[in-house]
């Protein structure tokens, strides 16, 4: 009720008549008001007027389960969602509900995270209030050692979301610098880093029982530590803040229109040049470190399956997995 209520009030822009609401509810003009009275309780500012019904003047900036449903378009990314104020970790409460039998498409967001973790157990800083923190979770149909590449899917989707949010943003100003991909699970923007992604999952030999992805972005955080130089947020390059739950929902529509691609062929090769467009380590100069030996080289692009292509010195090309290997620009971050 909440969710439709706040979908006719956003599509309307004016007042909507309460009679309106009932009939297009099919409920009491007492349902209606009692769900209005819990909007402004969570902070919307909703006028009521008599014989001019209700009208939405301000949005808070709230991820509640209402508020991203609100806004989704997708047919079953996000569609079952679960919110939490604070949660150990999305991925650890995604892959609870996993085990309890939750759909394919379910999403769950945190206003913080007490124990957030990122690539290889570093801990995720998780202020409340500032950023997006979400893991989806995903019962794909595809073999195993497939899986992997919905790592770059999930981060193509967030850079999508997040330049057309920073798109819309910026309406009638000068342009912002865009979203790009650091291969494998950052998303940077002018040389920073504004994302990260950890995909877990569940398998056996030759069947997934589901795979979580979680993404945490750096939306509206005004300033970072000075132990990370490398961060940025959306806000810093918007100039004001953001609507955390309208990048949950773009994000949605984007995994969902990249997965249906990732699906049909099990790889990248739909992907590969929207994804290439969009990557901050083509053309540059990166060192690749894995356990016991360093390189460098000139990163090419991706292949289907989504290794990155290196040129060595000697003019071999080298496909670099992901796993446990890091992949740096030679002279900084990117």
């Amino acid at each position: 009720m909440k969710e439709e209520m706040l979908k006719a009030l956003r599509e309307s822009g004016d007042f909507v008549s309460g009679q309106e609401l009932c009939e297009r509810f099919g409920v009491s003009r007492t349902a209606v008001w009692k769900a209005a009275a819990r909007l402004k309780e969570e902070g919307y500012e909703i006028e009521s007027v008599s014989n001019r019904g209700y009208r939405l003047k301000a949005l808070p900036d709230v991820v509640t389960e209402a508020e991203i449903g609100s806004r989704l378009k997708t047919r079953v990314m996000g569609r079952n969602c679960v919110c939490f104020d604070s949660a150990d970790s999305t991925n650890v409460q995604a892959k609870r509900l996993a085990e309890e039998g939750a759909p394919h498409g379910t999403l769950v967001c945190a206003e913080t995270q007490t124990a957030g973790r990122g690539r290889r157990g570093r801990a995720w800083s998780s202020p409340p209030g500032a950023a997006v923190y979400m893991s989806l979770l995903l019962r794909p149909k595809v073999r195993p050692e497939h899986a992997s590449m919905l790592t770059l899917v999930m981060g193509l989707a967030a850079a999508e979301a997040c330049n057309e949010l920073l798109s819309r943003a910026a309406a009638g100003k000068p342009s912002v610098p865009q979203t790009g991909l650091k291969w494998p699970n950052d998303l940077v923007l002018d040389g920073k880093k504004t994302a990260g992604i950890l995909t877990e999952m569940s398998t056996e030999v030759d069947f997934i029982h589901y795979v979580v992805i979680g993404i945490g972005i750096n939306v509206n955080t005004e300033g970072f530590p000075e132990e990370l130089p490398h961060a940025a947020s959306l806000r810093q390059y918007a100039g004001k803040p953001l609507l955390r739950a309208e990048l949950i929902a773009l994000c949605m529509e984007y995994f969902e229109k990249y997965y249906d691609r990732f699906e049909k062929k099990e790889d990248l090769g739909d992907l590969k040049e929207e994804y290439e467009r969009l990557l901050v380590n083509k053309g540059k100069q990166v060192r690749v470190l894995e356990p016991g030996r360093e390189h460098t080289g000139t990163a090419l692009g991706i292949s289907s399956q989504g290794e990155l292509l290196v040129e060595l010195e000697d003019g071999s090309i080298e496909k670099v997995y992901a796993g446990e290997v890091s992949v740096r620009g030679v002279y900084g971050y990117v």
